[in-house]
């Protein structure tokens, strides 16, 4: 599987189920050990917290946590290595109706790109991302 390596921001590299932000591992082990928050994260700023809502791939409104009351300004959703997660939208637009003004969809290597960008411009930016499939 591949490996992706970042720069100028807080995600510095990726691959199939792994995170490294910062510095520290997040994953789950084939045995189930979870390390840090895991292969489904949710990353605001350079916090790094568990997504355990996102169930299957097709997301529901119920799914989208920890994100609002946060002033943030774009939230890119990483929709897994092959983009099997499914954002309907109806989804983008309950995101937007709580305050979020843009939501990006991308392919989880291209939503961590894509985040570390934002966020070293300053953009007040989160993330919701799938870390396998």
């Amino acid at each position: 599987m591949d490996v992706y390596k970042f720069k100028n921001g807080p995600i510095e590299e990726l691959s199939w189920g792994r995170f490294v932000i910062r510095g520290q591992v997040h994953q789950k082990l084939p045995d189930g050990t979870i390390m840090g928050a895991g292969k489904d994260i949710r990353i605001i700023g350079e916090q790094v917290t568990p997504w355990k809502e996102r169930k299957g791939h097709l997301l529901s409104n119920d799914m989208i946590t920890g994100i609002f009351d946060k002033d943030i300004e774009v939230l890119i959703i990483g929709t897994g290595f092959y983009g099997a997660l499914e954002v309907p939208e109806h989804v983008v637009k309950f995101i937007k109706s709580k305050g979020i003004p843009k939501v990006i969809l991308l392919k989880t290597p291209k939503a961590c790109e894509t985040y570390n960008e934002l966020y070293s411009k300053g953009v007040k930016v989160a993330m919701l991302v799938h870390g396998t499939c």
